[in-house]
């Protein structure tokens, strides 16, 4: 998808005040509105517009788009960095994803799913109200899955400060990170919203927890998985590999006559829980590099002894 330059279709620059933000996108949707202008593409310019203010005007949504930065080209291919959103803590309920849907790919790519929303403040105007709630992602590493920790995260809550420009409030909390939870799951830390109003009681805070791109591993809900490079003779004849795991290593006994991109079980080496996940093993054939005159020397003697054609059964 391509990237879209919210700045530059409200036709402000990227330190306007909120109040700018919003006399730009008055003037530009009275002049693109669909039912007035002349312009060709005035129903498009118009839905543009309408999802560019969405984001700017929030000042949440706006300072975590800030965060893309911009480095992007127009027409260069964009994809959400992959701990998008991570750290940035949202009041409100949440984004509601439905929303998405009468915007473009680019707006629903990063806001689309959990993404923070201010909650209407209207019904917050008796005496007595309790805090928003607020939500936040964070990213954790797969071995706290596995055994357990206590985290220093830290946050960034947007807010406007006196001249009409976001700016982000940092706060570092404690964080205890059960064993067995799983991406996805959220942690609710009471009482560390917004506060309450009139006496009322504090929101909650929840975290939603995603993991770290790991060197070695990938999962799927508390599957682990690993590539395990095998040479060619450990295949054909057979050997007892030291496999990593995130538990510890372990011995794998790889049989002769194993094939390549086979999958080996270790049960219950997942992620814990109950029941616990399982450990994937991917056998991945390496060969060694032809570097050398005996390498070579030996690859030849390999072509000449054992008369292997893999291509075979292509030309009957």
């Amino acid at each position: 998808m391509e990237y879209k330059d919210y700045y530059k279709l409200m036709g402000v620059e990227r330190d306007a005040t909120q109040d700018e933000i919003k006399r730009s996108y008055r003037k530009l949707a009275r002049k693109f509105h669909p039912d007035v202008s002349k312009e060709s593409d005035a129903e498009e310019r118009f839905k543009e517009l309408g999802e560019a203010y969405a984001v700017l005007k929030d000042p949440e949504k706006r300072a975590a788009y800030d965060e893309l930065g911009t480095n992007w080209k127009a027409g260069k291919e964009f994809q959400p960095p992959p701990d998008w959103g991570a750290g940035f803590e949202f009041s409100g309920s949440g984004f509601d994803g439905g929303d998405a849907a009468t915007h473009s790919d680019f707006f629903e790519a990063l806001f689309g799913r959990g993404m923070g929303s201010r909650n209407d403040q209207k019904s917050r105007r008796h005496f007595q109200a309790r805090g928003e709630d607020h939500h936040a992602k964070v990213l954790v590493d797969l071995d706290d899955a596995y055994k357990g920790a206590t985290r220093s995260i830290s946050l960034r809550a947007p807010e406007l400060d006196e001249s009409g420009h976001v700016v982000t409030k940092d706060r570092t909390l404690n964080v205890n990170i059960p064993k067995g939870i799983r991406q996805g799951q959220r942690i609710r830390l009471s009482g560390l919203g917004s506060p309450g109003h009139g006496g009322g009681s504090a929101g909650d805070l929840y975290l939603e927890i995603e993991f770290r791109p790991h060197r070695l591993y990938s999962h799927v809900d508390r599957d682990v998985y690993l590539a395990l490079p095998v040479t060619p003779w450990e295949a054909a004849l057979g050997a007892t590999i030291k496999v990593p795991t995130p538990s510890g290593a372990v011995d794998l006994k790889i049989t002769a006559g194993t094939s390549n991109g086979q999958k080996l079980r270790l049960k219950n080496r997942g992620i814990p829980g109950d029941p616990p996940g399982d450990f994937y093993v991917t056998t991945e054939f390496t060969l060694p590099p032809a570097d050398s005159e005996s390498a070579k020397e030996l690859y030849k003697n390999m072509q000449r002894e054992l008369n292997y054609n893999p291509r075979e059964h292509l030309e009957r």
